[in-house]
């Protein structure tokens, strides 16, 4: 069992800069790949990063290629979304999701065994 617990959302101008983090439970995390997901109000959640479970590939949907960053600390236990340039329509709530080592189809929600409970990103014009 993981948990997972992220921090790090807020209100932020068109333009600016957020780091979210992703906690997770258990000493098997290395052993996970991570995922970053998105849900704004009246759509459907969608893929934003991926990062292995060795850190060896990292995964962007189109529209942040540039613009966002994924990483992870091991020993912490923790992955990172570093959001760069934002725009208002990258507000939702983020979410972040675990999936043991292995799987391929990182950009896909359905193959994520484990989730956060989200934290949300507003972006002001």
């Amino acid at each position: 069992q993981v948990q997972l617990v992220e921090s790090g959302g807020g209100l932020v101008q068109a333009g600016g800069s957020l780091r979210l983090s992703c906690a997770a439970s258990g000493r098997t995390f290395s052993s996970y790949s991570m995922g970053w997901f998105r849900q704004a109000p009246g759509k459907e959640r969608e893929f934003v990063a991926a990062i292995t479970w060795n850190a060896d590939n990292t995964y962007f949907r189109n529209s942040m290629k540039g613009r966002f960053t994924i990483s992870r600390d091991n020993a912490k236990n923790t992955v990172y979304l570093q959001m760069n340039s934002l725009k208002p329509e990258d507000t939702a709530v983020y979410y972040c999701a675990a999936v043991r080592e292995g799987v391929l189809s990182l950009w896909v929600s359905a193959a994520y065994d484990y989730w956060g409970q989200g934290t949300q990103v507003t972006v002001s014009s």
